[in-house]
């Protein structure tokens, strides 16, 4: 069959059978849907979402754990301030350093 012939059926098929006006029902959700599903992953994006979900567990372990610490410290008059024991944690090896020093 030669092209243009198929080209003025074509033609005159369209013109026969206007466009309607009505759309579908919930076409532009399906559309959306096959374009979503086209779309390539982008894995910082399900990263960022993942984090996102985690936000609320996160902040709800953070609080339950500093409200214990914030009781614990309530209730032992003898122990340590945090600041004084990060101070001891860091500096033992230094201490026992300067110790060994004095000895030689």
């Amino acid at each position: 069959m030669d092209i243009k012939k198929l080209q003025e059926a074509l033609i005159t098929a369209a013109r026969a059978n206007p466009p309607v006006d009505a759309v579908p029902y919930a076409f532009e959700q399906r559309i959306a849907a096959h374009l979503r599903a086209l779309a390539p992953k982008d894995p910082l994006v399900q990263w960022s979402r993942a984090l996102w979900c985690a936000v609320v567990p996160c902040l709800g372990i953070m609080l339950l754990l500093g409200g214990w610490s914030f009781t614990q410290d309530l209730g032992s008059s003898s122990a340590l301030d945090l600041s004084q024991q990060l101070e001891h944690a860091v500096l033992a090896e230094v201490e026992q350093e300067q110790a060994l020093d004095s000895t030689w």
